[in-house]
């Protein structure tokens, strides 16, 4: 399943920075006017909503890591252990660059992890690179070397 433009397809985002949100809503919708955008300001929303939502489930989840009431990892880690959740893919979204953190979330599950991009410009490319993944070819076990997506 390739989330093209033409697909009718939805992801969910879910972050606290509401700038960051309204700036991933602008460059989602210049790569593609077919995708839905769901978005949940922290981890306890966005479990909330996936609870009512599946089925049908999004289609690829966005993942900050640093939120409050409930973190990234802490999402992360409950999507991935619960059944009707597990499948969905998930990329992890956020400022950090470091080692351990993107370490730590491959080995929680998560199918790939973006620096979010200093620039709008930057940010569509990063949109349209995960909306052009294949994601019947990245089930696990998954390859660590292109774990991280960059530009």
């Amino acid at each position: 399943m390739t989330l093209n433009s033409k697909s009718g397809k939805s992801i969910f985002l879910a972050d606290d920075d509401a700038d960051d949100c309204l700036l991933f809503e602008d460059a989602l919708r210049e790569v593609s006017q077919q995708i839905k955008l769901t978005t949940a300001n922290d981890g306890i929303e966005l479990m909330d909503i996936l609870d009512r939502k599946v089925p049908p489930p999004p289609d690829v989840i966005f993942l900050d890591l640093n939120m409050p009431r409930k973190n990234g990892f802490e999402c992360l880690i409950e999507i991935k252990h619960t059944d009707k959740l597990k499948n969905i893919p998930v990329v992890i979204f956020s400022t950090s660059s470091q080692p351990e953190t993107i370490n730590r979330v491959y080995e929680q599950g998560a199918n790939y992890y973006v620096c979010k991009p200093g620039s709008f410009s930057k940010l569509k490319l990063v949109i349209q690179k995960v909306l052009d993944i294949d994601w019947n070819q990245h089930k696990p076990p998954r390859n660590k070397e292109n774990f991280l997506i960059t530009l």
